[in-house]
């Protein structure tokens, strides 16, 4: 087999998950989540965390292995990842990385020091204060007046434009550069990086059923569960998707109605950015789902072109 690791991703909804387990029963594979929600215990409706039913027998890593309180973030993800990388290959099995979190595969495939050494809590701290002050719209203005890729990039994303300014200010560069440079290593694996796409229509119908089904499936149950176990707004494992907005939901800042318009709102504008970032990818194999019959062509047609 002349590939070493094959990398399923693409927008949330896209069908990344089924596709992997048909893929590495092909490939006598097992699945590595890159996902920042799917590690925590606790939160599987919201995150979509795939079943054990639906994994098929297939082993997959990275799931389960932190608790809501515990912080996780792209260096931890691309050391326990490379690590799950090394074991699937000692047991003589094919490794399928699946997510949809650019950064982390970005991170992992082309083995970024990700060392924080511009890190400035002084400067973090004044612009973190900076948005409390002026609110978003300033700070995104501020930003695209020094950065104008990273202020069109991180629109609406507070932690990233804090990120952004930070760097500039402590470095005189763009982080936009930085990631530029960093985008353009040469991957440390061999692989087939294949991304799934769908018609924005279909994509954005598909979003919302799903939010509408985790609904019925009892993600204001999950996250009440949460908040009881003393998870709070700031953690980490609070800024998921669909958590955030019903924490606030119970919180009493904004009606369930509300809540769940705004995790469908923004779960659209998270697919819609997922996209843009992996069009900026290089060496990368698109996939129309929407042109296939089924998931399974999809998976023969990837294993044919691995093993070719």
């Amino acid at each position: 087999m002349g590939k070493e690791l094959v990398v399923i991703a693409g927008p949330t909804a896209s069908g990344k998950s089924r596709l992997s387990v048909k893929l590495s029963k092909l490939l006598d594979g097992e699945v590595i989540s890159c996902d920042s929600m799917q590690v925590y215990r606790h939160m599987d409706i919201g995150s979509a965390k795939i079943t054990k039913d639906e994994m098929e027998g297939i082993p997959h890593h990275m799931i389960d292995i932190l608790e809501p309180y515990e912080e996780y973030n792209v260096m931890l993800f691309r050391d326990l990842a490379r690590k799950c990388i090394n074991g699937i290959k000692e047991r003589k099995r094919f490794p399928v990385l699946c997510g949809g979190t650019g950064f982390y595969i970005q991170a992992l495939i082309n083995d970024i020091d990700l060392a924080d050494n511009e890190v400035d809590l002084t400067v973090r701290q004044k612009y973190e204060d900076m948005f409390d002050e002026y609110g978003m719209t300033y700070m995104e203005k501020l930003l695209y007046s020094r950065d104008p890729e990273s202020g069109r990039k991180y629109h609406g994303n507070r932690k990233r434009i804090i990120r952004a300014l930070e760097y500039h200010e402590l470095t005189g560069r763009k982080l936009s550069e930085k990631n530029e440079m960093e985008r353009s290593r040469k991957p440390l694996y061999d692989l087939a990086y294949y991304v799934l796409n769908l018609p924005r229509d279909i994509l954005y119908e598909r979003i919302d059923e799903r939010v509408d089904r985790m609904m019925e499936e009892g993600l204001l149950d999950e996250v009440k569960a949460l908040v009881d176990m003393g998870v709070k707004r700031d953690m980490t494992s609070m800024q998921g998707l669909g958590y955030r907005q019903l924490y606030d939901h119970l919180m009493g800042d904004m009606s369930l109605d509300e809540a769940v318009y705004e995790i469908k709102l923004q779960t659209r504008h998270f697919a819609k950015r997922q996209l843009t970032w992996f069009r900026r990818e290089r060496n990368v194999t698109w996939i129309d789902v929407d042109k296939y019959d089924k998931l399974d062509s999809i998976a023969e047609e990837i294993m044919e072109t691995i093993n070719g």
